[in-house]
């Protein structure tokens, strides 16, 4: 991975800048077509024919026509059918050999972003790729530590209800939130994923360094 942190850019910046690194690193060979950008709301209307932001998971199910054992497996989280309709029906449908900015993703996918100060139903988080294939993830950074505070106790209230074992309060970086964040916004692209685009592969094994099959 490649990571970076810009202080005082906003979303739109620093997706930008993620572009720019992109093409630094590809041929213009590769990236003959300019990037295009959409909104994630946007996206899934256009390609999926459903509102992310208010359909039911009855109604997403439906747009992933999902039968009884794929609903049993996936279960009744909406951002788990987001999750698969992203990468079963709306990333699929990207230009294959263009740049595609996802951008604006759902609060409930915030993660470290802040909320959109425009549209709080959506947060300054977006996504880069390349046909299908995911290559970077960036936002800008929430620095209020009292919301990532409540944020952490939300996401270990989501995984006691899945049964899943709590994650530990990251008592260090709140510290440093507390303290002061300035106000930046980062990004870590896939290093690995533009090769397999450079070198024009498909399978990932073709680019790592060490394999992590198990030896035979």
């Amino acid at each position: 991975m490649i990571e970076w942190y810009r202080r005082e850019l906003g979303l739109h910046e620093i997706i930008d800048d993620t572009l720019n690194m992109i093409h630094a690193a590809l041929t213009t060979a590769i990236l003959a077509e300019e990037p295009v950008q959409f909104d994630y709301r946007d996206s899934f209307l256009k390609i999926a024919n459903v509102d992310p932001l208010t359909a039911s998971v009855d109604q997403l199910t439906q747009v992933a026509h999902a039968d009884g054992d794929l609903r049993l497996s996936v279960g009744e989280e909406r951002d788990d059918w987001l999750n698969l309709i992203l990468a079963t029906r709306v990333a699929p449908a990207f230009d294959q050999d263009r740049l595609t900015v996802l951008r604006h993703y759902p609060a409930s996918q915030a993660a470290l972003a802040r909320l959109c100060p425009n549209d709080p139903r959506v947060a300054d988080r977006f996504e880069v790729f390349f046909g299908p294939v995911e290559l970077a993830n960036g936002y800008v950074e929430l620095t209020d530590a009292e919301e990532q505070s409540r944020r952490m106790h939300r996401d270990n209230e989501d995984r006691r209800r899945r049964g899943r074992r709590n994650r530990p309060y990251d008592k260090s970086f709140l510290a440093a939130l507390e303290s002061g964040l300035p106000a930046c916004a980062g990004v870590a692209v896939g290093f690995e994923r533009l090769q397999m685009i450079h070198d024009r592969t498909d399978d990932i094994r073709d680019v790592i360094t060490f394999s992590f099959e198990a030896a035979e």
